[in-house]
């Protein structure tokens, strides 16, 4: 039998930042990659944020999707969960524990909690869901517990990274999975799709571990009261923070909001 077509259609994300949602199809069965919003320009007034425009899918009633995979649980990625499972009632969702944790609050706030089905799994995991096999990998980014996978198709291997960082010393102690990487190389790739901030520019970013050595200096010589802004998802920061305070025995207060 000739094998169904494969498509590969980004419904945001592509070429800009946010709205990261990606679609796979196999003849008639599917599967989605993350539900992101993006955050409006400052000309967008009266704009709170935009969701992708997912209006294909709504027109192709014809195909079948089998669940809604997130890579981690940053807004851009997680934000228009609310408004995909609402057009899309009963399908599954798969994600890793604090990203799970995040798409149920997200949900239980839209009055969406039982429309949907969560399951969450561990990086290393292996998902099926249709004619769709998933290998999860742990990644590094600024928010725990991401992960990319690797999609089997009859045409071949398909590695989507997700938002990834190659950190080798990590604040949380994970590095890449480069073991799996190396695997999906011998096997033989058929299609990358990566996404890494500044990839296309030569050299290193600093490891994000860096950061509690300028914390340490700087909580080290300050006399008085010392105030620190972060992304609260930025969950390795705060704690960076936590260490160095509890460190020079400073009375720790955090507020903030999500993004």
């Amino acid at each position: 039998m000739a094998k169904p077509k494969l498509r590969i259609i980004p419904i945001g994300g592509l070429g800009e930042i946010g709205k990261n949602m990606t679609v796979f199809e196999l003849g008639r069965d599917a599967i989605i990659i993350d539900t992101g919003i993006m955050f409006p320009a400052n000309d967008m007034l009266g704009v709170d944020y935009i969701i992708p425009d997912f209006r294909y899918l709504l027109e192709r009633r014809d195909l079948h999707i089998h669940g809604i995979f997130f890579t981690h649980g940053h807004e851009d990625h997680t934000g228009a969960v609310a408004h995909v499972v609402d057009a899309f009632r009963g399908v599954p969702i798969y994600a890793t524990p604090l990203t799970a944790g995040l798409l149920e609050v997200k949900l239980r706030d839209a009055g969406l909690i039982n429309e949907t089905k969560i399951n969450v799994f561990k990086a290393g995991d292996v998902l099926k869901a249709g004619p769709f096999k998933l290998e999860s990998f742990h990644v590094t980014h600024s928010i725990p517990d991401c992960v990319g996978f690797g999609i089997n198709t009859p045409h071949g291997l398909i590695v989507h990274t997700g938002d990834y960082k190659f950190d080798n010393t990590p604040v949380d102690g994970r590095k890449p999975d480069y073991a799996t990487l190396a695997s999906f190389a011998r096997r033989g790739v058929k299609l990358l799709l990566a996404d890494s901030t500044n990839a296309d520019k030569a050299g290193w970013t600093l490891s994000e571990s860096v950061v509690e050595e300028a914390f340490d200096r700087v909580f080290r010589k300050a006399k008085g009261r010392i105030m620190v802004a972060t992304f609260a998802s930025l969950i390795s920061r705060v704690q960076q923070v936590a260490h160095v305070a509890k460190r020079y025995q400073r009375k720790l207060a955090i507020a903030g909001y999500y993004a």
